[in-house]
C-alpha cells in the first residue's frame, strides 16, 4: 500500500506527487501508469475542458439551457472513472461531473441534450453503468450506497462510486449512507470533490472541521485526502482505493481539494462574491496546465500538438452540438405521461392546458418539444 493508512487525515496530510508546474515531487508516490496511459487520461481532459468552453458560448446564445461545468476538476474526476470498470462497476454523479461522464462511456451529445431539456439524454448507452445527474444535493451517496449493497448481496465484485461536493458533505443524507455503508461494509467509494465554493458560500462558512476527509471517522470510514487537481495522485489512490474496495475491505471516503474554476452554473457570476486574488491564484494550480507541463518535460507533448488537439476537439464538440439541436425535440406528452402508471385527471387537465398553450404561441417553444 502506497497510500492507504500512511496518511492521517486528522494531521490534515495530503497526497500529492507533482507541484504547480508539473515536477514530480514525490517519486515514492508516484503511480503504476505509462505516459502513453497518461497522455490520453490529459486529452479526455482537455475534451471536457474544450465542451465546457463551447457550452459556455452557446448558452450564451439561448441555445443551451443552464448547466453546470467540471472546469478545474477535471484531473479527479478522470482519475477516479479511469479506475472503474466499465460494464460491472457503478458511478452515481451529482450535476458537476462532465469530465467523469465522458470518461465513463456518455456521449458528449447525450449530456447536451440533457442541459438542452431533453431527460433522454441522461440515459447512458448499453454497458455505462452511469446514473442520471442528481440534482438532489448527497441523495446520490444513499443511491450509491444501496447499489453497493446490490452488488454485495449478489455476490459480484463490483463496485460503486458516487461524489458530491464541499456543500454536500453538510448533508444530514451524506453522513447516513456512509454510517450505512459501514455498517454493512458495502463496496463503495465516497468521494468528495472540493472545490471550495458551495455556489457562494465558500469552504470556511460550509464547515468548522479540518477538512473534508475527517468527517468518515465518525461513521467509521476510513478516508484519505489528496490533491485533486494532481492526476498522478489520484489516479494511484483511486486505483489502490478501488482495489481495496473491491477485496471486500467496506467503504472509503476521499477528499480531493480541487477549485471550481468556472461559476456555479451558466446563470452564476463569482465575481460578486469571489476574491478576484483567490482565482487567480487558483488559475495557478489548473489541472490540465500541470498535466500538459508534465508531458511536455517528458517529450511526449508540445504545444503544437495541443493547438491540433484543441481544434481537433473543437470540431467534435462542434458536431455532437449540431446533432442535439436537431434531435433535442420530445413530444409535450412526455412531461406528464411518466409520473404515475398512468395520468391522472389532474395530469390530464395540465397537459391540455399546455397544449393549448403552444397551438396558440408556437414560437414560445425553445429547448424542449
Amino acid at each position: 500500500m502506497k497510500y492507504i493508512g500512511k496518511f492521517d487525515v486528522t494531521k490534515d496530510e495530503i497526497i500529492r506527487v507533482m507541484d504547480s508546474t508539473g515536477k514530480i515531487i514525490n517519486k515514492d508516490l508516484m503511480p503504476e501508469i505509462s505516459l502513453e496511459e497518461v497522455l490520453e487520461a490529459y486529452k479526455i481532459m482537455n475534451l471536457s475542458r474544450r465542451q465546457d468552453i463551447f457550452q459556455n458560448l452557446v448558452q450564451r446564445q439561448g441555445r443551451l439551457l443552464s448547466f453546470l461545468s467540471s472546469t478545474g476538476q477535471e484531473a479527479c474526476e478522470v482519475a477516479y472513472s479511469l479506475n472503474l470498470i466499465k460494464g460491472k462497476d457503478w458511478f452515481v454523479s451529482g450535476y458537476r461531473n462532465n469530465a467523469a461522464w465522458i470518461t465513463c462511456g456518455v456521449p458528449i451529445k447525450n449530456v447536451m441534450l440533457y442541459w438542452a431539456g431533453n431527460e433522454y439524454g441522461a440515459k447512458s448507452p448499453d454497458g455505462v453503468n452511469v446514473l442520471p445527474p442528481n440534482i438532489v444535493i448527497g441523495s446520490q451517496y444513499s443511491h450509491a450506497t444501496g447499489i453497493a449493497f446490490a452488488e454485495k448481496y449478489k455476490g459480484s465484485d463490483g463496485i460503486a462510486l458516487t461524489t458530491t461536493g464541499d456543500g454536500g458533505m453538510s448533508e444530514g443524507e451524506v453522513f447516513e449512507a456512509m454510517n450505512f455503508a459501514k455498517i454493512h461494509e458495502v463496496p463503495v467509494i465516497f468521494v468528495c470533490e472540493n472545490n471550495q465554493w458551495a455556489i457562494s458560500t465558500p469552504r470556511g462558512e460550509q464547515t468548522k472541521s479540518l477538512n473534508f476527509a475527517i468527517k468518515g471517522i465518525a461513521a467509521g470510514v476510513p478516508s484519505l485526502k489528496v490533491d485533486g487537481n494532481d492526476f498522478l495522485a489520484c489516479y494511484g489512490v483511486f486505483k489502490e482505493i478501488a482495489q481495496w474496495v473491491r477485496e471486500g475491505n467496506g467503504p472509503f471516503l476521499v477528499e480531493c481539494e480541487t477549485y471550481r474554476l468556472g461559476p456555479h452554473s451558466s446563470a452564476d457570476n463569482p465575481d460578486v462574491y469571489r476574491d478576484p486574488k483567490e482565482f487567480e491564484d487558483a488559475k495557478t494550480r489548473d489541472p490540465l496546465v500541470r498535466l500538459k507541463a508534465y508531458l511536455i518535460k517528458n517529450k511526449v507533448w508540445s504545444d503544437e500538438q495541443q493547438e491540433a488537439l484543441d481544434n481537433e476537439h473543437d470540431q467534435y464538440v462542434k458536431e455532437q452540438f449540431d446533432w442535439m439541436e436537431q434531435n433535442k425535440a420530445y413530444p409535450l406528452e412526455d412531461i406528464f405521461d411518466y409520473t404515475f402508471a398512468e395520468k391522472n385527471d389532474q395530469l390530464e387537465e395540465q397537459y391540455l392546458e399546455a397544449k393549448r398553450f403552444y397551438e396558440k404561441y408556437p414560437n414560445s417553444v425553445k429547448g424542449g418539444h
